[in-house]
């Protein structure tokens, strides 16, 4: 398969094998439109892991060696939050080798990392990121460098560890990890194997996408939830819909809720100033780690996805985070604090349409109270396990 990277600002293309992750210009890559297909007879014959939807992804059709990298990721439970709430549906990509969503982008990222020949990686994290990429590096046989904040959690930093790689701790903010990750790879012949700067890693995560339609009996929901920092799932979701859409397997997208901390919320700021562009902000401290990203590189291209679908991007009270933690946990799901924020961010969300609080600048996503009728079916992504918060 002849693959492009494509510069998002000056057009730019190379060829992925150059092991590039940024234009000369300083634009960051997306990858060229290729060929999909979506064979549901076949796919649905297959397992029930995110590699029945090989077609889609962006592979050699002669390439198999994906098939010892995988550990089953993806295709993960799709279930009622409650009995007298119907439309709200949890999903459990906390259920993933790595007890995190980022498998989807890991797998895929790394597979075709090996597909194009690396043998060592380097990435930067707030820590499930990384756990992702060092365990798929450790199963492909590849060399791995993860960078991470010196606040990380230490559960996650034991966990990279344990999967092989090797942990350089970043004093400072997420954006100096960042530019140390950076500064590692330009110094040698290593794979960025970036969840940010890598248009591969999304392949992976569009992936979510298919198995919400495919989970719905070929639909999709009024509302997504989701979380974001840097726009992992939010751009992958929103190009997995695309992709549906295009294919004619769905006639409409569902709207985006994503949902940003308080403490930390460039995102939201931007989009209610209606700006193209996010600017830089200072952290002033939230629970939610996994979404704690103060200057997010891809902000054009996620708050273009979030008015593309008529969403929004709006802030999750800090003080409410433990306690949606909690209802969570009583429900059955034990989640980390990032995934306790994107619930807390979704009922404050809710609160205020059925209060009339809205901002007259956005249509309100909910007509109805999606915790009382399933007239508007939402999905929330449970996005990372309890278990790796200190």
């Amino acid at each position: 398969m002849d693959l492009q990277f494509e510069c998002s600002d000056c057009g730019k293309k190379y060829d992925p094998k150059t092991f590039v992750w940024r234009c000369e210009c300083g634009g960051l890559l997306d990858l060229e439109a290729f060929k999909i297909e979506f064979p549901i007879e076949n796919i649905q014959q297959r397992s029930a892991t995110l590699w029945r939807y090989k077609e889609a992804l962006p592979f050699d059709p002669e390439y198999n060696a994906w098939q010892s990298i995988t550990m089953g990721e993806g295709f993960t439970p799709l279930i009622q939050f409650r009995a007298e709430s119907p439309g709200v549906l949890l999903k459990l990509d906390y259920i993933m080798p790595t007890l995190s969503f980022k498998d989807r982008g890991a797998a895929v990222l790394i597979a075709k990392a090996q597909e194009l020949g690396a043998t060592k990686v380097a990435a930067d994290s707030s820590g499930n990121a990384g756990t992702s990429i060092a365990a798929y590096a450790n199963r492909a046989g590849m060399a791995c460098d993860i960078y991470v904040p010196e606040s990380t959690s230490a559960k996650k930093i034991k966990q990279i560890s344990a999967h092989g790689a090797k942990v350089h701790t970043i004093p400072g903010s997420r954006e100096d990890t960042a530019a140390a990750a950076k500064s590692a790879v330009e110094k040698g012949d290593v794979f960025y194997a970036s969840h940010v700067y890598n248009p591969f890693f999304y392949q992976g995560t569009k992936t979510y996408a298919f198995e919400i339609w495919e989970q719905l009996g070929g639909n999709v929901p009024e509302v997504l939830v989701i979380p974001v920092g840097n726009g992992t799932l939010v751009l992958g979701a929103y190009y997995g819909c695309k992709e549906l859409l295009s294919l004619g397997l769905i006639n409409r997208m569902p709207r985006f809720l994503a949902v940003q901390a308080e403490g930390c919320a460039p995102l939201a700021h931007a989009f209610e100033s209606e700006k193209e562009v996010a600017e830089p902000v200072v952290n002033t401290g939230t629970e939610a780690e996994g979404i704690a990203i103060a200057d997010p590189p891809r902000s054009r291209q996620i708050l273009a996805a979030i008015r593309d679908t008529n969403g929004v991007i709006v802030t999750a009270p800090e003080k409410s985070i433990q306690s949606a933690r909690l209802e969570l946990a009583k429900q059955g799901f034990f989640v980390e604090p990032t995934t306790a924020a994107t619930y807390a961010g979704f009922i404050e969300y809710v609160n205020h349409c059925l209060s009339g609080k809205m901002s007259s600048k956005h249509e309100p996503l909910f007509k109805s109270n999606p915790f009382a009728s399933d007239a508007e079916k939402v999905v929330i992504p449970l996005c990372g396990a309890g278990l790796k918060a200190d």
